[in-house]
């Protein structure tokens, strides 16, 4: 492939890393190779620094993150317009082939096997195929795996428009705002929409920006080097779309009306309808403009019977309808309206009432760091306690532990328990450090295996200072067995947690179909705490 090397931008250089990392996945490369094209493709996308230009001009910037391989691959196709690697792998892959991994249940080996045994290159190819009973005729395939492949194809269809979740929002979020920090006559950019409100996952985002000057503003926007497309250009709004991104609207806030800019592009849409009737209620009309006096007919009044409010913060604004202030992750109509008026509002938990963690592990089993890195940066936040809970001995991926190892790791923690004693008495421990010291506890993520039965032994389970209990093999059981190994979980009195026990991974994985209402009553009933895992 030839790109014209003066047209090229951010976005077309990002795009061409991420098919590079498709490619290589759909033909076995090690996931860690795959990986690493993937994030310098988003590191390359959301860069600030026109790429082209700057290596053109011999001056090209470090992006952190990519290493010297792929360094060496962007130099070539920034300078040149062409990278002799991509267009090499486009003739080994057809491009198309990628669309297949969207199927739940077909990984990189299986649409490999499908391309060499049935030229499939398409989700047409893999539909007819499917719908002809010709994908049971490849090895390790079968009439079942066709009825899911076309259960995938149908979902795929029909599903709403891709989301990312919040931390990935976050990254484009970050970037697109650091980009824009010194436009002159910015004096302050945030975040609303879901992003603001932390839904799990977030479709598009929007950017709110008190400006004195919205065009410079806009037309720094629209120009950014992580655009894909420009879908709308203005001097109150503008949209673009970022590379294998989402859709980012800017809104130019009027300086007077900011309160309500935030609150009209924060809520829920059904948030707002509540909001607003409730202003209609008291003779106002609500927009993001502020609160605008309405007649006996419901419209707005003219002339010098026209009256606009306008606040400082959300608060008053809030307070001008009779309401407390609502936190954004609140906005959604899901009740918060009817608790603000009763004066049940919950408080929020926030980052200073987190004590310690009861669930982490180490580069014991499937951690990346060892005990010692963990423990530090637990007692620099000033946590009073960590559970440490590597996996136990069944679960061989991520490395669980034996009962010997357990033992061997009970003598790591007791050593540093002494350690942090001696600290303690002595004044040497960190600042942070809470009044009534630091503690180590030991404990275990607990495999409740494929035939329910609990992965240790009682007399070892009564060792630990805490057992976190987890379902991680044999998920497609069906609902009698998942809920009858969870509760074995639950009713062994040596566990104290059940972790994630949805099994869900958003947009990845979906919930363990259980008897909940079960599940639930057996908790309550034994004290086994239920882990909320983010």
């Amino acid at each position: 492939m030839t790109t014209d090397q003066a047209a090229l931008t951010n976005g077309d250089l990002a795009r061409i890393f991420h098919e590079i990392g498709d490619m290589l996945e759909l033909q076995g490369e090690l996931g860690f190779k795959v990986i690493a094209y993937h994030r310098a493709a988003d590191a390359i996308g959301r860069s600030p620094v026109d790429l082209v230009s700057a290596y053109r001009s011999g001056d090209p910037p470090r992006i952190a993150g990519v290493g010297k391989a792929i360094s060496d691959k962007l130099a070539e196709l920034a300078t040149t317009g062409r990278l002799a690697f991509h267009e090499r792998l486009r003739v080994e892959v057809p491009p198309r082939l990628v669309e297949l991994l969207q199927i739940p249940g077909l990984g990189p080996k299986s649409v490999r096997q499908l391309h060499q045994d049935l030229g499939i290159e398409s989700l047409d190819d893999l539909r007819a195929a499917a719908e002809a009973g010709r994908l049971r005729t490849v090895r390790g395939m079968s009439a079942r795996t066709e009825v899911l492949v076309l259960e995938g194809l149908a979902r795929l269809a029909d599903r709403p428009p891709v989301r990312m979740r919040l931390d990935r929002a976050e990254d484009l979020v970050t970037a697109v705002m650091a980009a824009l920090a010194q436009v002159p006559g910015v004096r302050s950019l945030e975040p609303a929409g879901s992003f603001r409100r932390r839904r799990e996952t977030i479709g598009d985002l929007d950017l709110l920006a008190e400006t004195n000057d919205p065009a410079a503003l806009m037309a720094a926007f629209t120009s950014l080097p992580m655009a894909e497309t420009v879908i709308g250009k203005g001097l109150a709004k503008s949209a673009i779309r970022l590379v294998r991104g989402p859709q980012v609207d800017l809104m130019a806030m009027s300086l007077a009306a900011a309160c309500t800019y935030r609150i009209h592009f924060t809520g829920s849409k059904e948030h707002n309808v509540r909001l607003r009737a409730m202003a209609r209620d008291r003779g106002w009309s609500l927009s993001e403009k502020g609160f605008l006096r309405i007649g006996e007919d419901g419209e707005p009044l003219t002339g010098d019977a026209a009256e606009l409010r306008t606040f400082a913060t959300e608060a008053e604004a809030y307070a001008f309808l009779g309401l407390p202030f609502i936190e954004p992750e609140l906005r959604e109509n899901q009740g918060e309206i009817e608790a603000a008026l009763a004066g049940t509002l919950p408080r929020l938990v926030s980052l200073p009432d987190l004590r310690g963690d009861l669930h982490s592990h180490s580069d014991w089993s499937d951690g990346r760091q060892p005990i010692e890195v963990m423990i530090a940066a637990a007692r620099a936040r000033g946590h009073a306690y960590q559970v440490l809970t590597d996996h136990s001995q069944s679960l061989g991926i991520a490395r669980g532990l034996s009962p010997e190892r357990v033992a061997r790791q009970a003598e790591v923690i007791a050593a540093l328990n002494a350690r942090f004693a001696e600290e303690e008495a002595a004044g040497t421990a960190p600042a942070a450090t809470p009044p009534e010291g630091f503690r180590l506890l030991h404990g275990c993520e607990l495999e409740i295996r494929a035939d329910g039965k609990l992965d240790f032994e009682d007399e070892l389970l009564a060792r630990f200072d805490v057992v976190v209990a987890s379902v991680h093999v044999g998920r497609r059981q069906s609902r009698g067995d998942l809920t009858r190994r969870t509760l074995n979980g639950i009713r062994s009195p040596h566990v104290d947690v059940i972790a994630h026990p949805s099994g869900r991974k958003i947009d990845e994985r979906p919930d363990l179909d259980l008897d909940w209402d079960l599940v639930y009553g057996e908790a309550a009933r034994t004290g086994t705490a239920l882990e909320m895992n983010g």
